[in-house]
């Protein structure tokens, strides 16, 4: 009868964590989005290169988005042709076949607003820069996605656009 009510116990112990960690998703929304956000950029490098053209990478408080140019109403597709991502990712992108990744409600990107972009080598220039240009005034691009436990780093870096 003691090792049934221990074992009860020791369940309810268990139980108890685990439940804390699904109910703050934080933990891992944050990593997920940071993983999605260096996909996102090394997917618009490649993109640049690809389609020899710039490749515009529009940073805010509530997404990551990938455009054609500096205003964005050019957009570049989903790949697979459609995003179909969560209701924050809907929220603020709006377009499903738009590549934009909205940021998850319990993640907060500590980075400021920035707009880069990638010409059609592969370089990072940033968003003042006039595409088509040799001189780039990018410095290294570190953006903070902190969850309610966890936080992630991306950084794009200033020469080679290495994305990491």
């Amino acid at each position: 009868m003691i090792e049934l009510v221990v074992v009860i116990v020791v369940v309810g112990i268990l139980s108890t964590l685990a439940a804390a960690q699904f109910i703050g998703r934080g933990n891992f929304d944050a990593p997920a989005f940071a993983q999605q956000t260096r996909a996102m950029l090394r997917f618009g490098q490649k993109l640049a290169v690809a389609q020899n053209r710039p490749v515009f990478v529009s940073i805010s408080a509530n997404r990551v988005a990938l455009c054609f140019d500096a205003a964005c109403s050019t957009t570049v597709a989903a790949p697979g042709g459609s995003n179909t991502g969560s209701n924050a990712t809907l929220a603020a992108c709006g377009n499903p076949s738009w590549y934009c990744e909205g940021v998850p409600g319990d993640v907060a990107l500590a980075s400021p607003a920035a707009l880069m972009f990638f010409d059609a080598q592969g370089r990072p220039f940033a968003g003042t820069d006039a595409p088509g240009t040799d001189h780039s005034t990018f410095a290294t691009l570190a953006i903070a996605v902190n969850g309610s436990a966890a936080s992630e780093s991306v950084l794009v870096e200033q020469e080679t656009g290495y994305v990491h």
